[in-house]
């Protein structure tokens, strides 16, 4: 019930239009019962106790008649209000829960995201709210007029014979126990069937996101199987839930008639007998009557709270959730920063299980290249992730100009880090607006200009639409070397003091490598760099080079240091980068200059940022 609470508090925010629902409800309820009262009456006028008709029985008759179209209309009106209204609310509290479901999974940081499936916060995000959006209506609205009719017209019953009344409550407890035992089955087989939506559309989500992995691979048939298996498991808990409703709906029906048929034979008795009129018996019947469509639609409702129920411990438990990177209160803004940055005694594990890094300690000056070099698994990822906070440093402090990270806004913290990754990300969009995603506010101009340092603006130029050429989804319509020059530029535009370079390099060919490596030269100018590095290039050009081993730096210092001392980048050095020293010598005769005299060390030209 916490969860239903939590839903009503946010409907309770639209105090008018839930007000005015309930006001049409009880206008619904009211006119309603007034027709079978009216009715009674009328039948009373024409069939009299004693047989005799009173002389002003057709004026009378003629009043109730207008009561009973006044009484319809009223109950008309009243339920549309009630239909519009509790539709107008529930869109409000779905449009608002959307919103904050959203921009919660703004704030959460990486960890969160590590651990979670994109195709089930998807379905959160739409099958739950709807679900939640049903309840409103449904539970909120609709349960509440079918409440104020069912205390309604048991109340008019008991007044109008009490007799009756009890035998047509006969039926009461087991719709009751039948309702309560529905519900609880609904809830488990509808959160059932929420969850595996969500792995249903990270199913299809996958697939669609690697249909180049799939087509590659000829796993179509797999892939056919795994989807076919979840989209069976989301009929068969489906069609669970619809049997539930569907017997209940016809066990209440059964004891709605089953009711009705006992009033009517002992009721008839009491009207052979003289003790009840035909118009009371009528008016007795008709108020049963009222009880059918409510009797009908109980199944619906009870649904509704199961449906809001289980979408709302799904929901909840994501906007529940915590991040662990957390601003604080009194964070204050971070200016424009010269680059220093220092990482003391920093560890950091993901559970307490796996320390991925221990005891680093590094200082970046101003301008200064440092670049990370080790196996797959080392912590270099991690390492840079903790500098704009993606991740807490679980020990130690990161600085940045003195100023511990945790102390800043995390806005003003990552406006003052630019990030190109070495799998780009680029939206369905233009290539003027990806390149100018972080700054949408930039002019043209500059934004030319970013594509310029970054060696992209003569291939744009040759695109039909120039630099409002459409994207594919993540990029497919652009080479690798491209989207990685888009990525150089749209940092470019941040103009931000300190980089982070995920090696861009590392999975194109030696051409693409020449262009992206002069932008790199130009981006890293007079900028505080890190580099996750692959290449020779990156590394040789490098003031310090760290070697991380199982989380820790075994080894620190400049290319010519290391090389020639025994460990493991000298190691590294034999076996991956002198394969590379030798083919770009190799190369460079063949095409009568030498490729590695363009690469120079970023700091050696230390000039403004750009």
């Amino acid at each position: 019930m916490r969860i239903l609470w939590r839903i009503a508090k946010r409907a309770a925010k639209y105090r008018t239009t839930l007000l005015l629902a309930y006001i049409s409800v009880l206008g619904v309820t009211v006119s309603a019962m007034a027709i079978p009262f009216l009715l009674g009456t009328a039948i009373d006028e024409i069939f009299p106790r004693g047989g005799v008709v009173s002389p002003d029985a057709s004026s009378q008759l003629l009043l109730l008649a207008l009561g009973v179209l006044v009484a319809n209309g009223l109950r008309g009106l009243f339920a549309y209000g009630q239909q519009y209204l509790g539709e107008a609310l529930s869109q409000k509290v779905a449009y608002d829960l959307r919103n904050e479901f959203y921009d919660h999974l703004q704030r959460l940081s990486f960890a969160f995201h590590d651990k979670e499936q994109t195709g089930d916060l998807m379905s959160r995000a739409t099958a739950d709210v709807e679900g939640i959006r049903m309840y409103v209506q449904a539970g909120m609205i609709r349960a509440v007029y079918m409440v104020l009719l069912f205390v309604g017209v048991g109340t008019a019953l008991v007044l109008l014979n009490w007799q009756l009344a009890l035998l047509s409550f006969f039926f009461a407890p087991m719709v009751v126990w039948r309702a309560g035992v529905t519900t609880i089955r609904l809830r488990r087989t509808w959160l059932a069937v929420q969850t595996e939506m969500g792995l249903l559309n990270t199913v299809l989500q996958e697939n669609l996101s690697g249909q180049r992995v799939v087509k590659a691979f000829a796993a179509e048939d797999h892939e056919r199987g795994r989807f076919h298996r979840r989209a069976g498991n989301v009929a068969r808990h489906s069609y669970d839930a619809a049997v539930y409703q569907a017997s209940n709906t016809a066990l209440i029906t059964f004891f709605y008639i089953g009711a009705t048929a006992l009033v009517l034979w002992a009721g008839g008795q009491q009207v052979i007998d003289g003790t009840l009129t035909y118009g009371e018996l009528s008016q007795f019947i008709f108020y049963l009557g009222l009880l059918s469509m409510p009797v009908r639609m109980s199944a619906f409702v009870i649904n509704s709270f199961s449906r809001g129920m289980s979408a709302g411990q799904r929901l909840f438990a994501t906007l529940d959730a915590e991040s662990p990177v957390q601003e604080l209160d009194n964070a204050r803004e971070l200016p424009r920063v010269k680059g220093h940055v220092k990482l003391d005694n920093v560890s950091f594990t993901y559970n307490a299980v796996s320390p991925v890094l221990n005891g680093i300690d590094l200082e970046a000056k101003p301008a200064e290249v440092i670049a990370l070099v080790g196996a797959p698994g080392s912590g270099k990822s991690t390492l840079v992730h903790l500098i704009p906070r993606f991740y807490d440093a679980t020990d130690g402090r990161v600085t940045i100009d003195g100023v511990d990270v945790r102390d800043s806004t995390l806005a003003s913290l990552r406006a003052n880090i630019g990030i190109v990754q070495q799998d780009v990300f680029l939206f369905t969009s233009t290539i003027r607006e990806n390149i100018a995603y972080g700054a949408v506010d930039a002019s043209f101009e500059d934004i030319v200009r970013a594509a310029k340092i970054a060696q992209m603006h003569d291939f744009i130029l040759t695109l039909p639409e120039g630099y409002e050429t459409w994207v594919g989804e993540r990029g497919t319509t652009l080479s690798g070397g491209q989207r990685q020059r888009l990525s150089i530029a749209r940092t470019i535009l941040l103009d931000p003091p300190i980089l982070i370079l995920d090696d861009s390099t590392s999975s194109v060919d030696t051409e693409t490598e020449h262009f992206i490596r002069q932008a790199l030269i130009e981006v890293m100018k007079g900028r505080t760099t890190f580099v996750i590095a692959h290449r020779l290039s990156t590394v040789k050009g490098a003031n310090t080079i760290l070697v991380l081993k199982d989380g820790q730096i075994v080894q620190r210092g400049t290319h010519q240091e290391l090389v020639n001392t025994p460990g493991p980048y000298q190691e590294i050095y034999e076996l991956q980068l002198r394969p590379q020293e030798d083919t770009l010598t190799n190369g460079s005769q063949q095409n009568g200059h030498d490729i590695e005299s363009s690469v120079v060390s970023p700091t050696s030209t230390r000039g403004d940022s750009q």
